[in-house]
């Protein structure tokens, strides 16, 4: 230090400045020194790294330096390690891949690149990689390349120049073409393990984004872990708490992941043989946190090979078997990735018997304190759902979504119709489910989910009655969402006289149950209401001159589609003759054929995750929802909400009348 004693006294003044001002005052009479040393031609190379220092200094307190750029930047030519090294840390600090000055250093970096001493090829690579660009990937990267596949360069420079190669390829990929795949590639095999780990990051990006250009990555790769693994070909240096190298473990098996099984005998045995391996070596527990982490890092990465290559099934039941030891850890981060892992297990294998065996401790995963874990929890449950549990897990879901955060409330009300909807077997037990999911949490669903219980319920004879009637008790209830209200509008609308002769449901208890809810629903639901209020009128004489009041209460109403509505329907069940108004308000016949809405977001999220020849079938494959939920005139919409009629069916589900 006694060499930059000005720049440690110029430090120390600007430490003991009081006061904001007193510290501009002193970097001011600095910066107007330095202005005067750089006029002076002789000034010696240690003393312009000195003011550089004092500059970079000033520039980190977030001052101004522009007229110090050039001279920091000379220094990067110049011969002497110390005063490059400077010329460098200013070159990182100074510039950015956009700046105008860029392309003075670039020919200083390519010279160091081509240079015998390895530091100076460090240096440049640092700056490289801390830069960056489009100029200087364009520029550099073979020279870049060739340090990397060279054999005489130092070990130290072939890590450096692997991720500096990794940085231009992500700010330009053109510049790695696929004819360097081989060389790159073959880097894998490198006795130093230091080079093999930074290669392997940079294959894994090239490899990940061209797999059919780097696919021998594959052999070498389960090479390289079984060198590791089941031969011990590694050096004590490289021994993290007794794990071996766990940092290239973990890319390679990534890399392996990439691909399918591999058609090859020797590599498909080499890599049962190595997930084995990991499955199968018991952790030991006195060693401390680094070496779990580090243990735990390279067994989740082989239980994700084992699942994307689908290996043998006793492997898989170890695999099952690890997994359920995580779900039921005391540690958050266990129970996180272990019910991921086991989600992306369920969503793959259509056995899933061995998953099911865990299910009350998945169960209990929905109560964790962490809502990442909940989240896991849920999408696992959802994977695992089938017939034989569809029913106990809904109905958990059930229980859980009443206490159930907001966070996650509208994700568990889609994933609770899917499956109702998707594993289903009896008809009741699927609208009883959708209405007590409404009944819970009517405010998240939306609105495919209660049109395709409609729809349902529509395409059924057997199930209207029941539909009706349990709706109709809903309705009476203190408490109600509006999703309840609307799907009761429709299902009475069609279905009410069914259950009219039932006690406690007659004709005016229906429309009184309806008429409570009106006041304190949106224009949307009102407008659903009132075209059931037609058809009450056709479907019950009895409680015309009530139904009628409703309706004309609304011909005067400040919204012109409920008022357009009112004045329409008022005229209809005015008319001398009940032909016309019996004529639109026709029963709906059943929906066509068509893929259901939310069967659909399933699908979505199934292929997500899921190889295409795995498919679950729709045990109640019923036709799917309509795109809308008009239903005057016996006609159903089309997608543009065009319909036949007096009244006609908007996108939305809405009645418009024409």
């Amino acid at each position: 230090m006694s060499s930059m004693r000005g720049l440690v006294q110029f430090i120390a003044d600007l430490r003991n400045a009081r006061a904001r001002e007193l510290e501009e005052r002193r970097i001011n009479k600095e910066l107007a020194n330095i202005r005067l040393k750089f006029k002076d031609s002789s000034l010696s190379g240690y003393q312009k790294k000195k003011y550089v220092c004092k500059l970079l200094y000033i520039y980190i307190l977030g001052y101004t330096i522009d007229f110090g750029h050039l001279e920091a930047l000379n220094l990067v030519a110049s011969n002497k390690f110390s005063e490059k090294q400077i010329g460098y840390l200013a070159t990182s600090l100074l510039l950015n891949e956009n700046h105008d000055l860029i392309n003075l250093v670039v020919n200083s970096i390519r010279k160091d690149l081509n240079d015998q001493n390895e530091l100076f090829n460090c240096l440049a690579l640092h700056a490289i990689a801390n830069v960056g660009g489009r100029e200087m990937a364009e520029s550099l990267a073979s020279d870049v390349h060739r340090l990397l596949i060279s054999p005489v360069t130092k070990s130290i420079v072939r890590k450096k120049a692997a991720l500096t190669l990794l940085r231009l390829y992500r700010k330009l990929p053109s510049t790695v073409p696929v004819e360097w795949a081989d060389r790159i590639v073959g880097l894998l095999g490198e006795n130093d393990l230091g080079v093999a780990t930074s290669v392997s990051s940079l294959i894994l990006e090239l490899a990940t984004d061209k797999p059919e250009a780097y696919r021998k990555a594959f052999p070498r790769a389960v090479f390289r872990l079984k060198s590791m693994l089941l031969e011990n070909q590694i050096t004590p240096d490289y021994l993290y708490y007794k794990i071996p190298n766990p940092w290239l473990q973990v890319k390679l098996f990534r890399i392996l992941k990439i691909y399918p099984q591999s058609p090859d005998p020797d590599s498909a045995a080499g890599v049962l043989d190595v997930v084995q391996h990991v499955l199968e070596a018991s952790e030991e527990r006195t060693l401390n946190v680094q070496h779990s982490n580090a243990y735990n890092a390279v067994l989740f990465e082989a239980i994700s090979l084992a699942i994307h290559l689908d290996v043998d099934p006793a492997l898989m039941h170890k695999v099952v078997a690890r997994l359920g030891n995580f779900i039921s850890s005391r540690e958050t981060n266990l129970r996180y990735l272990g019910l991921d892992a086991m989600a992306n297990l369920a969503s793959r294998i259509e056995d899933l018997t061995e998953v099911r065996k865990h299910q009350q401790i998945i169960l209990a995963s929905l109560r964790d304190r962490d809502i990442s874990v909940r989240r896991k929890g849920l999408d696992l449950l959802y994977s695992m759902c089938g017939p034989q549990n569809a029913n106990a897990i809904v109905a958990e879901l059930l229980k859980y979504l009443e206490v159930a955060d907001f966070a996650i409330r509208e994700d568990m009300v889609i994933k609770i119709a899917i499956l109702t909807e998707k594993h289903a077997t009896d008809y009741k037990w699927y609208i009883d489910t959708i209405l007590k999911l409404i009944s819970i949490a009517g405010d998240y669903v939306s609105d495919e989910v209660w049109q395709r219980a409609v729809q349902i319920v529509i395409n059924n004879e057997d199930l209207q009655p029941y539909a009706a009637h349990t709706l109709l008790q809903y309705l009476k209830g203190p408490t109600y969402y509006e999703a309840m209200v609307k799907i009761g509008g429709y299902v009475l609308g069609e279905y009410g006289h069914l259950i009219a002769d039932t006690a406690g449901c007659t004709p005016i208890e229906q429309f009184v149950a309806l008429q409570d809810k009106v006041q304190t629903c949106t224009n949307r639901t009102r407008a659903i209401l009132l075209s059931t209020y037609i058809k009450f009128i056709n479907l019950f004489p009895e409680i015309k001159a009530q139904v009628l009041q409703a309706l004309q209460s609304y011909t005067r109403s400040l919204d012109s589609e409920l008022q357009q509505r009112a004045c329409e329907y008022v005229v209809l069940a005015t008319l001398p003759t009940d032909d016309l108004l019996r004529t639109i308000c026709d029963e709906m016949p059943p929906f066509p054929e068509r893929t259901s809405v939310l069967l659909t977001r399933n699908v979505r999220h199934d292929l997500e995750r899921k190889p295409s020849y795995l498919k679950k079938s729709n045990s109640m494959a019923q036709p799917p929802a309509a795109d809308n939920g008009g239903y005057m005139n016996g006609h159903h919409t089309n997608g543009n909400g065009n319909g036949i009629g007096t009244a006609i069916s908007a996108g939305n589900g809405d009645l418009i009348g024409l």
